[in-house]
């Protein structure tokens, strides 16, 4: 398995130094190295990288505003000489954080968590789902069958999901988001926030706030669902 890298750092000689360490692992090929973000979203763009080591602390910029600009298709691991971010690090995901100056070792550890990651989902690749289907589920030692047509929202609460029912009932399933991102029919489901995929047939109507962001609003619903502005033109895509 040969997986493709990206180095984001606005230090030319860190950049240098993290692409020597990585010579050591075949299966990584960096593809390309941006200083600043702008270069990082062309690169990631074109390039589509299946891991991005991101510095935090750029030249008048911040790493995490990466993920406001793009969508993330990648694995993200953090290389910075700062460790106060590590907890909001985590908390999108993130593979790794690791602390300048790498540490070889943390270096491989980080790196054997990509390809069992890369390996697990491959794994779990399903055929995609069609909005008449049924799907069977496990919810508190009761299992059903819940139809795909039926599921009106889903949001994501940690390695959960909570699967939204256009009957207005809300069940916990030990799934992820993007296992359903993988699945759910793009023709009947988009995803419109990190955390959110909708069923687009139960849209009853979408608004434009005071921000120039947008809100969906769902059939049978009084919950106002936020788009996040990585997503906005995919949603207005699919109304042509």
């Amino acid at each position: 398995m040969n997986l493709k890298a990206v180095i984001v750092d606005d230090e030319r000689l860190a950049r240098k130094e993290l692409r020597s360490l990585l010579v050591d692992f075949e299966e990584i090929s960096v593809i390309g190295e941006a200083k600043n973000l702008t270069e990082a979203c062309k690169l990631i763009e074109v390039g589509r990288p299946d891991v991005v080591f991101l510095d935090i602390q750029l030249r008048n910029e911040n790493g995490f505003d990466l993920l406001k600009q793009i969508e993330q298709n990648f694995k993200l691991i953090f290389v910075t000489a700062f460790d106060e971010f590590a907890i909001r690090a985590f908390e999108i995901n993130a593979l790794d954080y690791l602390l300048k100056p790498v540490n070889p070792k943390r270096l491989r550890n980080a790196i054997e968590r990509l390809f069992v990651e890369e390996h697990e989902e491959k794994q779990t690749e399903l055929r995609k789902l069609e909005i008449d289907d049924r799907i069977f589920v496990e919810v508190n030692e009761r299992s059903y069958f819940l139809q795909i047509a039926d599921i009106s929202h889903i949001k994501a609460s940690g390695d959960y999901t909570e699967v939204y029912k256009t009957d207005g009932k809300r069940t916990l399933i030990e799934k992820p988001l993007k296992e359903w991102d993988l699945r759910l029919p793009e023709k009947h489901f988009t995803r419109i926030h990190r955390s959110t995929i909708i069923n687009i047939n139960r849209i009853e109507k979408i608004e434009t706030l005071f921000n120039r962001t947008m809100e969906v609003r769902l059939k049978n619903s009084d919950e106002g669902l936020s788009v996040s502005r990585r997503y906005t033109a995919k949603l207005k895509e699919k109304f042509g």
